[in-house]
């Protein structure tokens, strides 16, 4: 097994990087190799400078970076050496078996979708995020940023991804998948949200449970909900300022602390040919080391054939 992570990428690089690749190393077996891609001769350095033996990890090298700011397709074109392209073209000839990013989130959804592309059948891929739940489980909220639009069929398919992602990562067994409205009643809503529920009520295959809430995101209700990106969006952000606030306030809760974003690490690009993970642009070393260990279970669960089973 060989997780690749961009060193260079993200508000914290390449230290945050470097020190949760080393952390993560810890925590992986023998036959678990970390494959850092990115300027190879400045890890070298900041690994001797703390003391870490270099050889503990493999490398591709790269001597250029896409910067937070930048415009990604202009930076591919202008950059082609830089770290997530070169990510990108090693995920896509196997020489890793998941690419992993703190950086450019607009690169890394380029990368994804014309480096790797979607699966057969995928008509849009989408992102998650993690809902902590009263009970101590998890659910996922997607799409949460990448299609700001979405049509009926893009919606079932994220029920259908969202589902077999928290089957086989987080081990809940037949998911409840929940449409996000304003309503509890079949009925409820606008034409999208319509025309979502009579397809998913439809499908078997599914376990929908009808519309949810705001309310019930964090409640056991389901755990799966489905939206488009840009509702998901403004949850997901929602949800880390009210984490933000409470934390200004000095307020430490069990329940309120599983809000941290660094638990989790990074979100898979559901339904690309390939396993990639996006992490956050502000991650630091804890939120890096949990994005590589998610990368390991990502390819133990053969997540990918699955979906692609299941499209077929």
């Amino acid at each position: 097994m060989r997780i690749g992570i961009d060193i260079m990428g993200g508000d914290n690089a390449p230290d945050a990087n470097l020190l949760g690749a080393f952390l993560a190393y810890k925590e992986l077996g023998s036959n678990e190799k970390i494959v850092l891609v990115g300027n190879q001769d400045l890890a070298h350095q900041w690994f001797s400078s703390n003391k870490i033996d270099a050889t503990l990890f493999e490398y591709i090298h790269s001597d250029q970076v896409i910067l937070m700011n930048e415009h990604a397709t202009k930076a591919i074109r202008k950059k082609p050496n830089n770290s997530i392209s070169v990510g990108f073209k090693a995920l896509k000839k196997n020489e890793i078996d998941v690419f992993s990013s703190s950086g450019n989130s607009g690169a890394m959804l380029v990368g994804s979708m014309f480096s790797i592309g979607p699966i057969k059948g995928v008509i849009r891929p989408g992102i998650t995020s993690v809902l902590p739940k009263e009970n101590g489980g998890v659910g996922l909220i997607l799409d949460v940023g990448v299609n700001a639009d979405c049509k009926p069929d893009v919606l079932f398919q994220f029920a259908i991804l969202g589902s077999l992602f928290a089957e086989n990562v987080y081990n809940i067994q037949s998911p409840k998948v929940g449409l996000l409205n304003i309503g509890e009643e079949k009925g409820k809503g606008n034409l999208l949200t319509q025309a979502t529920y009579q397809l998913l009520e439809d499908n078997e295959d599914i376990n929908f449970i009808g519309n949810v809430e705001g309310r019930d995101l964090f409640t056991e209700k389901a755990d799966i909900i489905v939206c488009d990106g840009f509702t998901g969006n403004v949850v997901l952000k929602l949800a880390e300022s009210f984490y933000s606030l409470i934390k200004k306030k000095n307020f430490s809760d069990p329940y309120f602390d599983r809000f941290n974003y660094e638990i989790y690490g990074g979100t898979p690009v559901l339904g690309v040919d390939g396993n990639v993970l996006i992490g956050h642009g502000i991650s630091n070393e804890y939120a890096v080391k949990n994005m590589i260990l998610l990368g390991k279970d990502l390819i133990n669960s053969k997540l990918n054939s699955k979906i692609k089973t299941a499209f077929k």
